[in-house]
């Protein structure tokens, strides 16, 4: 992806003209610049004024530098003043974020720097495929095994990343969090927990220890279908490295139940005193270009810049002396990103979209395509006609990568500069610009700064004292010392690469154990739909699709979806490899070919959401919510498989 990135710069296949819907014709047709963000603040406008501020609302992306991040969330509250914002995050690393800030009072993807992943003795790595979805960090892990520590990957599939580990747990789909019981529950009975470490650094442990102590392995094998033998092996080459770390992506995390199954991981980590020490701790994958950045500096509904909560009399002081404002105006938290969707043409009547398309990335993704549909407006910036802006009143053709300055943070929560390497096309905006016109639009001339560098610097000021703490980082400093990590909140200030090694966040400086159970998923199979369905990734396309399919070389590797089975259940259905396959759920039906592997548990079956129509995954996924972190849940729900007629 990489490699071919360039190709997504091309005239060819990207959008060079703002396109507004034609009322006589209902086509999208070529606007100027003018026309368009003025149709976009008169909608916005008459929606506001009849319906009131509520009513519009904004939906972010992962993939937005910080700046775009920052502004955005600013654009919303003090132009739009509307409490209706959040973005596509909110289903990659929320769960993630919210054990985090739960266990440690501080969400960071990893609390270390990447590297220190291949000096560990012990890795666990959960519901992650990194040798597909991000090549360049599966180095990491081999060398780690070069080094003489173990990889141990839990997966349903057998996945490029399983072959290379020295322990494969394969778990039904959705058990997630009794496995991470069961190992713990392990662990104690066989005494190999850290009682100083539990003593001196965490609260919490005796009753986390109850709950562990009533998941006992054979249960567990009978939830998980993980044998008693591997479970044992496991806890074994855990605690018996001389440090240990557990690294979970969206499989654990896209669950109805994913802060309490990332949490019960946390207490493996603690409870072994594999945390807060060197090449020890828990840590997140993130899954998008700025999964990281995106989610620290305001375009979530519940969040101000820093890292600071919307409903802090503090958080919004600050902020509000920032941006020149009353606190008192400042909205408060919003609907959650599912939420938000679902509720499109009901309470809320016209949306912006900006880096995001939902048509394809969203659970239940018919139903949130209808709710779009119904919208009273649509406005859309992005680099492409995506299935999302193709809905939409007015289109506005946005820069990428290559084409504009700006910050992003990555995954071990290091902020990196990347600069503008070639002019846009003509024709062709930032996002910041854009924001800009809206805004001034609007009647808010003064605020939304169009270029990086300023929007940088009042982010400084944003999030200094929070806890994602930029103050201290400068565009010079990033390209000086190879980026800078946060928390930074002075010039002066090295950077943190290292979280937690004399304390964790919290206000008493000790992790909390936080007592979890396993519950089942949302959806189990029945007699009607008695297969499971997960989704995720492969690796010649990204997301959505929405570039990626744009590219010869990656549609030749990875042409269309498919429905990858088990020999035993194509059998059982009659199937043979490239045979169409109809999969059902509750939600939708979509239709795929065959790809038989015995690389999955013969009760699963697998699909990758990168595409639309009829074989998009997303029509199948089930939006059931995580209670805390308000994460749908992809990565279970019940089917039925049978031959496409």
């Amino acid at each position: 992806k990489g490699r071919t990135a360039p190709d997504v710069l091309s005239s060819r296949v990207r959008l060079t003209e703002p396109l507004v819907r034609r009322p006589g014709t209902g086509e999208l047709a070529p606007a100027t610049w003018e026309e368009a963000l003025g149709t976009i603040a008169g909608a916005l406008r008459g929606t506001r004024r009849q319906y009131g501020a509520d009513a519009v609302g904004v939906f972010g992306g992962g993939g937005l530098t910080n700046e775009k991040a920052y502004a955005l969330g600013k654009f919303a509250r003090v132009a739009l003043a509307t409490s209706q914002i959040d973005y596509n995050g909110r289903f990659c690393m929320s769960s993630a974020a919210a054990a985090h800030q739960r266990a440690f009072g501080l969400d960071r993807g990893l609390p270390f720097p990447v590297e220190d992943i291949e000096r560990s003795g012990c890795v666990i790595l959960v519901g992650s495929n990194p040798a597909e979805t991000m090549p360049p960090a599966l180095r990491f892990f081999t060398r780690l095994r070069e080094n003489g520590g173990k990889l141990i990957v839990v997966d349903p599939r057998r996945t490029r990343t399983a072959d290379e580990a020295d322990l494969h747990l394969s778990p039904r789909p959705g058990t997630d969090l009794a496995l991470a019981l069961g190992l713990l529950h392990l662990v104690v009975a066989e005494g190999r927990t850290d009682e100083a470490f539990i003593a001196e650094r965490t609260t919490g442990w005796e009753e986390a220890r109850a709950a562990a102590m009533a998941h006992w392995p054979e249960q567990v094998e009978r939830i998980t279908g993980v044998p008693v033998p591997q479970l044992r092996a496991a806890a074994r080459m855990f605690c018996e490295a001389g440090s240990g770390m557990v690294l979970t992506a969206r499989g654990p995390e896209q669950q109805s139940k994913g802060t309490d199954t990332v949490g019960a991981w946390i207490n493996l980590c603690l409870a072994t005193g594999r945390a807060g020490r060197p090449y020890s701790g828990y840590g997140c994958l993130t899954g998008q270009g700025n999964g990281q950045g995106g989610r620290e500096h305001g375009q979530k509904a519940d969040q101000l810049p820093g890292y600071r909560k919307i409903d802090d009399p503090a958080a919004r002081k600050h902020v509000a002396e920032v941006w020149g404002i009353d606190p008192d105006s400042l909205p408060g938290p919003g609907r959650s990103a599912y939420e938000l969707l679902d509720a499109l043409g009901g309470g809320i009547k016209s949306l912006l979209v900006m880096g995001s398309n939902p048509v394809v990335s969203a659970p239940h993704a018919a139903h949130i395509e209808s709710r779009l549909r119904s919208l009273d407006f649509l406005a859309v910036a992005d680099v492409v006609l995506s299935e999302t802006a193709a809905l939409a009143d007015v289109v506005l053709p946005v820069t990428q990568w290559a084409e504009e300055t700006g910050t992003t943070t990555n995954l071990e929560g290091r902020v990196l500069l990347r600069k503008r390497a070639l002019s846009a096309p003509e024709g062709v905006r930032s996002d910041l610009e854009v924001l800009h016109g809206l805004a001034a639009a609007l009647g808010h001339a003064k605020g939304f700064p169009a270029e990086p560098a300023e929007v940088f610097e009042e982010l400084r000021r944003a999030s200094a004292g929070g806890a994602a703490d930029y103050s201290g980082i400068t565009y010079e400093r990033i390209e000086a010392e190879d980026g800078v990590f946060w928390p930074c909140p002075a010039d002066d200030h090295p950077g943190t690469p290292r979280l937690f090694l004399d304390r964790f966040a919290t206000p008493d400086g000790r992790a909390r154990f936080v007592a979890v159970s396993h519950r089942p998923a949302a959806e189990e199979p029945d007699a009607e739909y008695p297969l499971l369905l997960t989704t995720g990734r492969v690796a010649s396309q990204y997301q959505s699709g929405a570039q990626t399919r744009r590219v010869d070389a990656l549609n030749a590797a990875a042409p269309g979806p498919f429905v990858e089975l088990h020999p035993r259940l194509a059998e059982r259905l009659g199937v043979a490899e490239g045979d169409a396959l109809a999969v059902t759920s509750r939600r939708g039906r979509a239709v795929a070919p065959a790809r038989i592997t015995g690389t999955i548990r013969a009760d699963t079956v697998f699909m990758p959401f990168h595409w639309p129509g009829e074989g998009r995954a997303n029509t199948l996924t089930n939006p059931a919510l995580d209670p805390t972190s308000r994460m749908p849940e992809f990565k279970v729900c019940a089917v039925r498989v049978e031959p496409a007629h």
